[in-house]
Formats: C-alpha cells, structure tokens, sequence
C-alpha cells in the first residue's frame, strides 16, 4: 500500500499550511509507516492511505516519488 504523509520538518513547529511537506511511502499499514519515519524525527501532521483512483491522480504530479525506508 502507498501512503501520503504530511509533515513538517521541525518537530515543535506549529502545523502551517504553507510550510506543510508531503512525502508518499509504501508501508503495511500506518503504524509501520510511523516506525519508518520515526528517525526522521518529523512533526506528522496526517497519514493517508491512497486507493487506486487517489494513486493514479498522485502519479501526475511531478513530485511523485515512492520514498524507500
């Protein structure tokens, strides 16, 4: 499965839209997505699991890149 994860890049940094980043990794479920990403030491804003119609719109964009952890 493929999740998009929103996050900032500061862990005590209040969530700002502008300064919100996103990142998509493919994990098992959204627990092991945070175990991936806990050295990282990023403020998790939001975990979203993507299903096929969301993958494909996601795949447009130019920023998309499955991150491998």
């Amino acid at each position: 499965m493929i999740f998009k994860v929103l996050y900032q890049e500061l862990p005590d940094e209040i969530p700002v839209r502008e300064r919100t980043k996103s990142l998509y990794i493919e994990a098992d479920s959204e627990r092991n997505v945070r175990q991936k990403l806990a050295d990282r030491n990023y403020n998790i804003e939001f975990i979203q699991k993507l299903d096929e119609a969301h993958l494909e719109y996601e795949k447009q964009s130019e920023l998309f890149e499955v991150e491998s952890v």
